[in-house]
């Protein structure tokens, strides 16, 4: 028997089957096979229609069950992660009212700027412990003032993972963690924020219904599972956004433990019970997949880092090099500190962590005369592994006290130089696992009664190795010193 796990992304939608009673990893697909195509109508914006993930959603258990020969009787029961912040528009009838407004749509960052200044600033940090920005409450008040006609059309809002979960059982509900990540939770009253919806001015029947982030949620209902070939009241057992559940995938619930991701972007996940907001500017904080509500208060708190892999991409894309082994081989030759020349990494965009600046990427120290492209491999991985070094400095600074750090087997955690840097410089270990938020989506629904250490089991298995601090700190800290330093100048001008 297995459990089916469905995770939603912007690019792609991954599915996986694992088994039931062990936790192992059966298969995996993705649909499409090519990105699915985002909306920019202007700058700035990006939307993707809902009715399209659920087209994927459909065709991908297809494929699943056919690849993997399994019938609908086999599936006990499906978990559900998705990318975070969307809002999905629903009327009475359940049809989607307009295009999903997704993650990286920066159309409500003013409204949420200025709902931040005249709630408080204090008061949005001391209970939403963020400010409301460009998060799910802002984009729903853009779409009031912008769109008049729509919101007064509108039956129910939700999150991305809400509206697959609707497809399916027919159902509409949300989780507290998912509120939280919309900026509509009061962490102080333990509650849905007054602030945040009486400023909006958002009529709270609008709010879908709250369920356990863990445990029987809806199930499929007679068209989901027409549509779907799934099995009528097979349950949805666990819903999260994509980070937090990365971090589940990673084994990582508890304060202390740490999940990071490095990707095209990076990201560093802790979790913690300590709801200090003194870098909320730069650092998020939501409840974390295991927070329960007046009984355990885990924050998951994230940081993200835009320049990171698409740093190393570039080189590749323009160093005249054939693979990431080529330039991974041409970096080990070169020794730590790559002979004084640093890459400053941040060409993706503005950075949260550095208050919104857009520092770009810079290369500084080249020597034309001395210096290779052995010596910029060298520096990109150095670089980017510094700019994790520094946000984790800052997460410490709001109070993380990391004892451990997974990473999934992402393309930079690959490399030896990239997560051996890391490990020293803040001097833990960083184990490395092989598995993927949808898998992790498919073993949490074996989360349904609690059962922490039979998750733990499943994990084992996917451990690959661990990297510990080496003892040759002094190369890495003065190199991670100059680059520091190169930095704040470029900062403080």
């Amino acid at each position: 028997m297995y459990y089916l796990g469905i995770d939603l992304g912007s690019s792609s939608i991954k599915l996986a089957l694992v088994e039931s009673s062990s936790g192992k990893k059966v298969g995996l697909i993705q649909e499409p096979e090519k990105e699915m195509s985002m909306h920019a109508p202007q700058s700035g914006w990006a939307e993707q229609d809902p009715t399209v993930w659920w087209s994927h959603v459909c065709i991908g258990i297809k494929k699943l069950k056919a690849t993997y020969q399994i019938t609908e009787n086999d599936i006990l029961g499906i978990g559900i992660a998705y990318q975070m912040h969307g809002l999905v528009l629903v009327d009475e009838q359940g049809d989607s009212l307009r295009k999903s407004i997704i993650w990286c749509d920066s159309r409500a960052v003013e409204i949420g700027n200025e709902a931040c200044n005249q709630i408080g600033n204090e008061k949005c940090y001391e209970r939403l412990l963020n400010s409301p920005s460009n998060f799910t409450a802002s984009k729903l008040k853009w779409v009031k003032e912008n769109e008049p006609d729509v919101y007064n059309n509108i039956y129910k809002f939700m999150l991305p993972g809400d509206y697959i979960a609707y497809r399916l059982s027919n159902t509409i509900n949300t989780t507290l963690s998912g509120l939280s990540e919309g900026i509509f939770w009061d962490f102080k009253e333990d509650t849905i924020s007054e602030d945040v919806t009486q400023y909006y001015g958002f009529n709270k029947n609008l709010m879908p219904d709250m369920v356990p982030t863990f445990g029987v949620q809806s199930k499929i209902s007679e068209k989901g599972a027409k549509e779907t070939g799934l099995k009528i009241d097979t349950p949805i057992l666990y819903r999260a956004g994509d980070q937090p559940n990365n971090a589940l995938s990673l084994n990582v619930f508890h304060p202390g433990e740490v999940a990071a991701t490095g990707g095209t972007s990076g990201v560093v996940y802790a979790v913690t019970s300590n709801l200090s907001v003194k870098e909320a500017s730069r650092v998020n904080n939501f409840a974390h997949v295991n927070y329960v509500k007046g009984k355990v208060k885990n924050i998951g708190k994230l940081l993200c880092i835009n320049g990171a892999g698409i740093q190393y991409r570039w080189l590749l894309n323009n160093l005249g090099v054939a693979s990431y082994e080529e330039m991974n081989n041409l970096a080990k030759a070169v020794e730590i500190g790559a002979d004084g020349v640093g890459i400053i990494p941040f060409g993706n965009g503005a950075e949260r962590m550095l208050e919104n600046k857009e520092v770009g990427t810079r290369i500084f120290n080249l020597n034309l005369n001395r210096h290779s492209k052995a010596h910029l491999c060298r520096a990109a991985l150095e670089g980017i592994a510094f700019a994790f070094v520094y946000g984790i400095e800052i997460m410490k600074s709001d109070g993380i006290d990391a004892k451990v750090m997974r990473a999934g087997n992402d393309n930079l955690f690959r490399s030896t130089i990239f997560s051996n840097t890391i490990a020293t410089l803040t001097n833990q270990k960083i184990e490395i696992y092989d598995t993927t938020g949808a898998i992790g989506a498919a073993r949490a629904c074996a989360l349904k009664n609690g059962e922490y250490e039979l998750f733990t089991s499943f994990t084992k298995n996917d451990h690959i190795q661990t990297f510990e601090p080496n003892e040759n700190i002094a190369a890495y800290q003065k190199a991670y010193d100059n680059w520091k330093n190169e930095l704040e100048i470029i900062l403080n001008k």
